[in-house]
């Protein structure tokens, strides 16, 4: 018989956890059961030893975990097969959003939700970048390009905070690339006819002054559900030298810190003669509605608010919007965002440069503006052409 060679001091244990009769007592290839691999890490303070585990299909698959498991905790590393993707998740999106807005935590935990019974059961420390760049791809299979974008940096930063605690060794998230996934909705804009047909049937409606103002100015969404009265002049100044027109000052949105988007966001607009209009009667309204509302009345000087004075819930802006492109008769297929785009498009339309509608929208350079409203813009650069025809006269 011979003679069995003992394992020396600190050595890992490798052997075979059998689930039934062992049919094969030198190499287990027959029996059922699996491998497993122990890390021995000495005593707690109770005295009970503390090991680390590991299994596999083979001798050989195990010896390589050991060898992962060893580096992992030469690094510092103290995780466990128990902390699984979806709990590092889960810790991200309860520890990792300090100071941002519920609105964030909900969008990423909907983004990720998808990718959980995918990998989420899989051990951290275990998972590969092959694993995660096949729950990309199924992902894309019915879900935006954008949408992977978001599901994968949302992966990204969850290992990331697993990172800072010491629970992983190496991001393998961010060696990944999202696929591209399917072709999402592409915001349009509406036609000059359709914006004239929306602000006539509109003028009955809470939202009126709403829709004309982002129409003719510009305003995203969020800056006008947040615009207060005391950063809107609607008389200006005309004795002023120069004299100054009625404006309104951008200097705040519903983002979570109560800032602009960027630092060009912050603009004041001269205002149309028809916002003017539209918001002396809006304000007039509002006054009948807090006198309607008493002692319920939340003042909190908003120029869009609810009945009670509280701000709009951007679902139910959304709403009433569709009501009123449904009675403008040009469907609901429409979204309150599309009214910045339209004004993009009638300013293009009419031959103002690109570089002056990123002022008016508030974009930190005419980049953006085409980027994101390109096929809002004219796509005929038609301004050399006008001037040589007017210098040479060819063919008149």
């Amino acid at each position: 018989m011979a003679e069995t060679k003992r394992r020396a001091l600190g050595e890992d244990a490798i052997y075979f956890d059998h689930r039934g009769a062992c049919r094969d007592a030198l190499k287990h290839r027959a029996c059922p059961g699996r491998w497993l691999g122990v890390v021995s890490l000495g005593f707690d303070l109770d005295g009970k030893r503390i090991r680390k585990k590991v299994y596999g299909r083979t001798r050989t698959d195990v010896k390589d975990k050991l060898k992962q498991l060893r580096e992992e905790l030469d690094h510092g590393i103290k995780t466990s097969a128990s902390y699984t993707v979806e709990k590092a998740v889960t810790d991200w999106l309860e520890q990792g959003f300090d100071g941002r807005s519920a609105k964030t935590v909900s969008t990423n935990r909907e983004v990720l939700a998808p990718l959980l019974p995918l990998i989420g059961k899989v051990p951290l420390y275990e998972l590969t970048a092959t694993q995660v760049r096949a729950a990309l791809t199924k992902l894309a299979a019915t879900r935006s390009t954008r949408t992977v974008a978001i599901a994968r940096n949302g992966l990204v930063r969850a290992i990331r905070h697993a990172e800072t605690a010491d629970l992983v060794r190496r991001n393998v998230a961010a060696l990944v690339t999202p696929p591209t996934g399917l072709e999402g909705r592409p915001s349009k804009s509406l036609t000059l006819q359709q914006a004239q047909a929306l602000i006539e049937a509109s003028e009955q409606s809470r939202l009126h002054a709403y829709i004309v103002l982002c129409l003719l100015t510009g305003c995203r969404s969020e800056e006008a559900r947040a615009l207060r009265w005391d950063h809107v002049d609607l008389d200006g100044d005309p004795n002023a030298d120069p004299p100054v027109p009625p404006h309104l000052a951008v200097r705040r949105s519903v983002r979570s810190h109560g800032d602009v988007k960027t630092q060009k966001s912050r603009r004041t607009l001269r205002l149309p003669l028809g916002v003017v209009e539209a918001l002396r009667a809006h304000k007039a309204k509002q006054a009948q509605e807090r006198l309607l509302a008493g002692e319920v009345w939340q003042d909190h000087g908003l120029v869009f608010a609810s009945a009670v004075g509280t701000p709009l819930d951007p679902s139910h802006v959304r709403r009433g919007f569709r009501r009123a492109c449904e009675d403008a008769g040009i469907g609901t297929n429409w979204s309150p965002r599309e009214l910045r785009h339209t004004f993009v498009s009638i300013m293009s339309e009419q031959g103002v440069p690109v570089e002056e509608i990123a002022r008016l929208v508030g974009h930190s350079t005419s980049a953006t503006t085409e980027a994101v409203y390109r096929p809002e813009l004219r796509p005929v650069i038609s301004t050399g052409a006008e001037v040589m025809d007017n210098v040479f006269k060819i063919g008149s």
